[in-house]
């Protein structure tokens, strides 16, 4: 794991984390967001990594839409076949290299409910 220079304190941690599962509860039907726009908007721009860690490993995480959340270029989860479906049936689209129209589909966070 890359040993970041701006490691975060315990309290930050939890802020991270408060503010993550905050911005994924935002995401609407239809589109999907970035980790790494998840991390800028949670005011850690250079810990997108963590921001799929902390939906892996936060219990509650299950009870958002961890879904819409992708990789940069529209990538989904290594591993998880059910994200697909999942971004299918709300009506997101993929190309044929298998990646999301992130043209079509990206949510990049205006006015967060804080």
């Amino acid at each position: 794991m890359k040993d970041y220079y701006d490691k975060m304190s315990p309290a930050d941690a939890e802020r991270f984390k408060a503010d993550v599962l905050n911005i994924v509860r935002q995401i609407p039907r239809g589109r999907v967001c970035t980790y790494g726009i998840i991390a800028t908007w949670a005011d850690w721009p250079s810990h997108s990594r963590m921001v799929g860690r902390t939906l892996h490993y936060t219990p509650e995480a299950a009870h958002l839409p961890c879904h819409r959340v992708v990789n940069k270029v529209g990538r989904t989860a290594p591993g998880w076949g059910l994200q697909r479906e999942l971004l299918e049936h709300e009506g997101v689209q993929f190309m044929a290299n298998g990646r999301v129209d992130m043209k079509a589909h990206l949510w990049e966070p205006q006015d967060l409910n804080h």
